[in-house]
């Protein structure tokens, strides 16, 4: 049987002839609350592109590798509620995703996430010169406050998973785990940092183009 995503991610290439008719590189975004399973999608996405395609045709740039490093985090003293908006090196985001809307001559590095130490990585992953597909994935894509807001308008489709919350949370209290923390302080992350922002996040569904529902795939 085909895994929520593989369906997902299908329905998510059909629609890419018409915008690849459009357009010389598209850019498409995937948001969804933390444990909405963005990254598993994209990753699906980005391999169905390159087989599709070919090789390199598909490019993934998660919004993680924007994640101000620990040490900036302590000394703002925002360590505490990480993966919020403000813990995020959004200006330069925004710039990445300009940069890379525009300039297809060269290849445009980018930072990743490293989550077995909680940092970022810079110039973890690349957009080649071939990449006409783009997959841009984080929390915050579709949110309507600066410099967030300007990045609807450089993507050229938005889709928003929703995923339902207890799946959500066991997801993350794991990813918690695995991290370090124990269950308990995992719980606690979870009702204190992710679920406000997985309500902020969820507030920004209207502004999506496409709602895939991970409990009845592929796409609405």
């Amino acid at each position: 049987m085909p895994r929520h995503d593989d369906a997902a991610a299908a329905a998510v290439v059909a629609d890419l002839p018409a915008l690849l008719a459009e357009h010389r590189r598209v850019l498409l975004g995937i948001v969804g609350p933390p444990g909405a399973g963005k990254t598993t999608l994209a990753r699906s996405v980005v391999d169905l592109v390159d087989d599709a395609y070919s090789v390199g045709t598909g490019a993934l740039v998660p919004m993680d590798g924007f994640h101000l490093s620990n040490q900036v985090l302590d000394d703002l003293g925002r360590s505490d509620r990480k993966g919020a908006p403000d813990t995020f090196d959004a200006d330069g985001f925004v710039s990445l995703i300009e940069r890379i809307t525009s300039d297809d001559d060269r290849p445009v590095y980018c930072p990743g996430f490293d989550h077995s130490m909680g940092e970022p990585v810079a110039a973890r992953l690349v957009v080649g010169r071939a990449a006409r597909v783009v997959v841009v994935e984080g929390n915050y894509l579709a949110l309507d406050d600066d410099p967030w807001r300007g990045l609807p308008h450089l993507l050229h489709r938005i889709y928003f998973i929703d995923t339902p919350t207890d799946l959500r949370r066991s997801r993350l209290i794991e990813r918690h785990i695995a991290a370090g923390k124990s269950r308990g302080e995992a719980q606690a992350w979870v009702d204190v940092v992710d679920e406000p922002n997985a309500r902020l996040i969820g507030a920004t569904r209207h502004r999506c183009d496409v709602v895939i529902d991970d409990a009845h795939p592929p796409i609405e």
